[in-house]
């Protein structure tokens, strides 16, 4: 089919009116949401590309598709393991999932363009990345649940895990060792990065504790990265981001020959499935992603079929621990935290 022969689409007119594919959505609707100036120009832009809604589109989104559309990132091994257990929870829910990938040349508004248009009555966006106004633009449309991430506005729901108890959880366990050089190798711009650094100093001061964060990343190569700057003024234990940030100080750290944990203790976050490998055993903090997933589920459907308003929704962490921690080279642990210790300049 060429250019010419295809039929105009609503992201042909929202391209062409310069508004979101959404607002395009509400007018062709006659929903509210809308200016009239803007309203107008929506319709003319129609007029003009020769768009006819379609009756099959109509058709499919006047019943029930029990379609739940979720998001996720293709590069974020955590994410496939909330869409395992959102699969396990819609199916008991008698709902159908669909997904659409984050990935290199796929943004995010493109994902939820593609979920709206399988008929999907509600979304779940795993860590959505999007400003609050983009994303409650869609809210207006259906149903919008943001998992991992809070800081969404009023329109939408969320579902996360408690950051700050999660790193409250991590600097307990290695202070009660006996660190006292605790490095955070933060996440970068990644979703909860900010919350977790933030509670890193608070909870490090705490304990009467120098808190030291370094600029890190979500991905092996930010942890490799960090790992090889740390040799040079090694700490006693390092908190990361997440496990794929452990794993990249990890091996750093082992190409180095620096024993973990005789040497250093790293401890991730997610509890992700890489933690658990048998040659890795990584200490974590665990989100309870089945947990979390079948909330997300759970909150997509009652607003589905109940029409109640947006709920925050906020998840205890717990820490699973297995063999990259231990108390420093002749320090005894202890269940509390010693001073003030000087971290090396």
């Amino acid at each position: 089919m060429t250019e010419q022969q295809r039929r105009p689409t609503l992201m042909d007119v929202a391209g062409a009116a310069g508004v979101s594919r959404a607002l395009v959505s509400i007018v062709m609707r006659g929903a509210p949401g809308a200016s009239e100036s803007t309203r107008q120009k929506v319709l003319e832009t129609a007029r003009e590309l020769g768009y006819r809604p379609d009756s099959r589109a109509k058709l499919l989104r006047s019943s029930r598709t029990k379609l739940l559309g979720l998001s996720f990132s293709s590069s974020q091994p955590f994410h496939t393991e909330l869409v395992d257990a959102a699969y396990a929870e819609a199916s008991a829910k008698g709902y159908e999932i669909a997904l659409s990938a984050v990935a290199n040349g796929r943004p995010e508004t493109r994902v939820i363009e593609a979920l709206l248009d399988f008929g999907s009555e509600a979304l779940i966006l795993i860590a959505p990345t999007l400003s609050n106004q983009d994303l409650s633009r869609y809210a207006r449309e259906v149903p919008v649940v943001s998992l991992l991430r809070d800081d969404v506005g009023d329109s939408l729901d969320s579902i996360s895990s408690d950051d700050h108890a999660g790193i409250r959880l991590a600097v307990d366990h290695l202070a009660s060792l006996g660190h006292r050089r605790i490095v955070h190798v933060d996440g970068g711009t990644a979703v909860s990065s900010e919350q977790r650094r933030a509670a890193f100093r608070t909870e490090m001061l705490r304990h009467g504790l120098e808190p030291l964060t370094l600029p890190g990343g979500p991905h092996e190569e930010d942890g490799m990265r960090v790992g090889q700057l740390l040799q040079a003024n090694m700490p006693s234990a390092v908190v990361a981001f997440n496990d794929r940030c452990a794993l990249g100080i990890i091996e750093s750290f082992r190409a180095a020959g620096i024993d973990i944990p005789s040497d250093v203790s790293v401890l991730g976050y997610d509890d992700s499935q890489f933690a658990r490998l048998s040659y890795v055993q990584l200490s974590s903090v665990s989100q309870d992603a089945p947990l979390l997933a079948a909330a997300a589920v759970d909150r997509a459907v009652d607003r589905i079929e109940g029409n109640q308003q947006p709920a925050r929704i906020v998840r205890t962490p717990h820490l699973v621990l297995r063999k990259t921690t231990a108390s420093p080279s002749g320090v005894q642990a202890t269940t509390r935290p010693a001073g003030k210790a000087e971290l090396p300049s």
